[in-house]
Formats: C-alpha cells, structure tokens, sequence
C-alpha cells in the first residue's frame, strides 16, 4: 500500500516521476487567472490565524461543510475563527475523493511543513502550529506568494477600479513577482442586471465620461483599457452564463442601453443583441490591444434564493448550467475573426460534457498563433483529478497539446498555491502513462520540453511576459 502524501504522490510510474521531479516542481509558478485582493498583496497582509486565510472567501470548503450539516453562522456567520476552523475539521476526514482532501492536506505541507493528517483528532495542534507560523513576519502576503515561486499574478478587476493597489505594487522595487490587473468587464455585459444604471455612472466617472450612450460606454471601457494596459493589463475575463450571438442594427442596441439607464429592463432578445454588440467591440479592442480573451461560459448563478438572499453571491450557491452554446460561440468567434480582429482567446466551461466541444471549436480557429484560441484548464467544479485528466485528453485527442497554457489557481487565497503541484504530477502521470504505455517514445528531451512548455513556457508566451523578465 502506498503512503499517503509521499514524495511520489499521484506519480504512477517511472518516467512521471523523472519529469516531475525533473522539471515541473522547479518551475515558477505563472498564475494567469485569480481572484486574491490585490490589497492584500500591496499591503502585505498577515493574517490573524489559520482559519482566516484558510476559509476567508473559499466557497469551495464552504459548500462541503454546508453538505456536512454545518451552520452557516460557522461557514459565512460570525461564529469565532476557532469554531469556523473545527467545523472545518470535523468536514475534511469526510471528504475522501475530493480534491478538498488533498488541496487541504497540500496546503498544510507546503506552507507549514506538517504533515499530520488534518481532522479533529489533531485539530488543536495543528491550529497551534500553524497559528504560530502565521505570527511571523516572515508569513505575510508577499513572503508567501514568494515561498510558492509565484513569478506572476494576474488579479480579477472591474474596469472601474482605481487599480491603486497594483499602482504601488509597481513602486515596490523589492517584490521581485510581477502582479498585473486583468479586465473584468461583467457589470457593462449583463445588462439586465440590477445596479446597472448606477455601475454605467461609476464607470463614465471613473472613465471621464458622461455615459447615456452606447458610443459613450465604448468610449468609456476605451479609456480604462487604456489605463489598465499602463499598469501591465495583458488579459481580460468575462463570465457569460449563455452565449450570445444576435446581431442587431446599432441604433436599435443603442435604444436597448438607452432604455436600461433608463431603468427599462431589456427583453431577453434585447440583452442578447445588447451583449452580442458589447463583445464583438471588446473582442475588436482587445486585439488593438494585444490582450488575450478568456470566457468562461455556462455558470448557473445563485440557485438557491433564500441563501442568496442571506449570504451574497459567489458564496457557493452557484452550480453548471446545462444549455448548448457551441454554434453562438463559433459565429461570435467567426464575427471577430473575419474582420480580422479575434484576440488570443481562452474558453472554459463549467460543464464537463463541453470538454470535447470546446476542444474541438478551438481548433477551427487556428491561425497566426501557436494555440491561439485553446480550451482553458479544468475549471471550478472541474478542477479535480478527473475533470483534470479529462480536459488534458480532450485537448490532446484534438489539438496539439504541447501548446497548452497550463493551470492557473481561480482562487481568493494566498494558500492555493499547492493546486499547481497537484495539477503537474497530474500532468506529468498522464504522459507518463502514455509513455509507459507505448503510445509515445521514451525521449526525454521532448517530454521534458512539452513539460517545461504546459507548466510555464506557453503561459509566459501566450500572455507576452517574457520580454518584461
């Protein structure tokens, strides 16, 4: 029987572990796609204990203690950090064949060097330990995103934000990652949402712009493009729950966001025509940009109304959506490309019976750029060794898989780092099986090239960074 959590964890033969441990654990990490408060890393945060790092905004562990009978005031309420961090204890021995288990057990080894397994039999030492790590000025934000090799990071921002906190993250000559703003545009897309009104006059402020018109949007989401690519801007994010793809004539999407401003709630014939328009012009200037696409499609939002309502979005109430978006997507892709205007572009689903699909529409859009258009990594409920293990073989059925850009941590927390570790001795077990199968020849140098590639090279590529080393 294997030990749990050895140095050879998740490598199943000999040529995984000599590309594991030859060259993907060394590699820096190049974290592409995150949601960490950049004020916490400008202000060099340390943390209070282990349960406000560890559960602060993680509304994985708080679906899984919620699926344990926990309380929600020990998941999102105000019980005291040490009942929050027992419920916690009292859900992980639970959660066998859940990435949680490992993530968590991860996250230990790698930032406090324990090894113990965690559950309420060792609750109070390893609170203890890890209480006293925390407590040193040696484990503040960016001491730790050091300690993990992180060499970038991209955050998640609204173009409305001052991007004050990456203004003096770019003054701190002695922080040695590069930690650049990513453009999140949602609160221009979805329309239909409440608040819209008032987002379109936090906007034209922020922009300089008087907002009443769609024109004026576009000049106002110009101007912060601009601003955010002097600060190191290379990517943008959208999250569509359905694709959209209804051209309509300009002045009719011009009466449609008049109308919304107005207070008048589009039709949804009306938001998609809207949200057609919106991303073929962000589609159009990311290219002027030179910024890369990702879209993150399919997310069924707050099903649950009554905790909605208590808690908030994006508190772990969310779950896939199962609707068909392949054939908008292609004509909103092709819309862009036939003008010449398609920008790199990255595309997740959060349902896994569109792994193929996506995989398969990239391909159709190869041009000029090697992986130009390709599926992203394993995302949200995704993000396990299987959904893991899925999306590389989709990828690698139907592409050229040595031009993938590899993981990025889609997390709040400073201590998901170790989720690039999981991924790679995922990655380097399935080419090894391929390997030890038969189904690709033992040379090590073009399997530690494609290694070296997916684990960091084709990110560095992708996202323009290595001219900035």
């Amino acid at each position: 029987m294997k030990e749990f959590l050895s140095e050879d964890f998740l490598l199943g033969n000999e040529t995984a572990k000599e590309l594991y441990f030859g060259v993907a654990r060394k590699l820096p990490i190049v974290d592409w796609h995150c949601h960490i408060p950049p004020k916490d890393i400008a202000e060099n945060r340390q943390f209070d204990n282990i349960a406000q790092i560890w559960l602060e905004g993680d509304h994985y562990k708080w679906r899984a203690m919620r699926q344990n009978g926990v309380d929600e005031k020990y998941v999102t309420g105000g019980a005291p950090a040490r009942e929050k961090y027992d419920a916690w204890a009292s859900t992980v021995p639970l959660c066998i064949g859940n990435p949680l288990y490992h993530w968590t057990h991860l996250e230990l080894a790698r930032g406090f060097g324990i090894t113990e397994t965690f559950g309420e039999k060792t609750a109070d030492e390893i609170w203890e330990k890890t209480n006293r790590v925390i407590a040193s000025p040696d484990f503040r934000a960016k001491r730790i995103i050091e300690k993990f090799n992180v060499e970038v990071i991209f955050t998640t921002d609204d173009p409305a934000d001052s991007l004050e906190y990456h203004r003096q993250l770019r003054q701190d000559a002695g922080f040695k990652t590069r930690v650049y703003p990513a453009f999140r545009p949602d609160a221009s897309i979805h329309i239909g949402a409440p608040g819209f009104a008032a987002y379109m006059e936090r906007l034209g402020k922020a922009a300089g712009v008087r907002v009443e018109r769609f024109d004026d949007l576009k000049q106002a989401l110009c101007s912060r493009m601009d601003f955010f690519a002097k600060l190191g801007c290379r990517t943008s994010d959208q999250s569509l729950e359905k694709v959209p793809f209804r051209p309509e004539k300009p002045e009719k999407v011009d009466e449609i966001f008049r109308n919304a401003i107005q207070g008048i709630r589009p039709s949804p014939e009306q938001e998609e025509a809207y949200q057609t328009a919106l991303m073929q012009f962000l589609a159009e200037e990311y290219c002027a940009h030179g910024w890369a696409m990702e879209l993150h499609i399919g997310a069924m939002r707050n099903c649950n109304t009554r905790m909605f309502r208590a808690a908030g979005p994006d508190t772990g109430f969310d779950a896939m959506g199962d609707g068909n978006f392949a054939e908008k997507l292609s004509r909103l892709l092709d819309s862009a490309a036939v003008r010449g205007k398609l920008p790199r572009t990255v595309l997740f689903s959060v349902n896994p019976k569109d792994t193929m699909v996506l995989a398969a529409l990239a391909g159709s859009f190869a041009e000029e750029t090697a992986g130009k258009v390709q599926p992203g990594p394993a995302w949200w409920f995704n993000d396990t060794r299987d959904g893991m293990e899925a999306q590389m073989k989709a990828f690698a059925n139907l592409g050229v898989f040595a031009g993938f850009i590899g993981m990025a941590t889609d997390s709040r927390s400073l201590l998901s780092y170790p989720r690039h570790e999981y991924f790679r001795r995922i990655l380097c077990n399935l080419i090894g099986t391929w390997v030890e199968n038969g189904e690709y020849p033992r040379d090590m140098d073009a399997l530690r090239g494609i290694v070296e590639r997916v684990c960091y090279g084709n990110a560095m590529r992708y996202f323009d960074l290595e001219n900035e080393r």
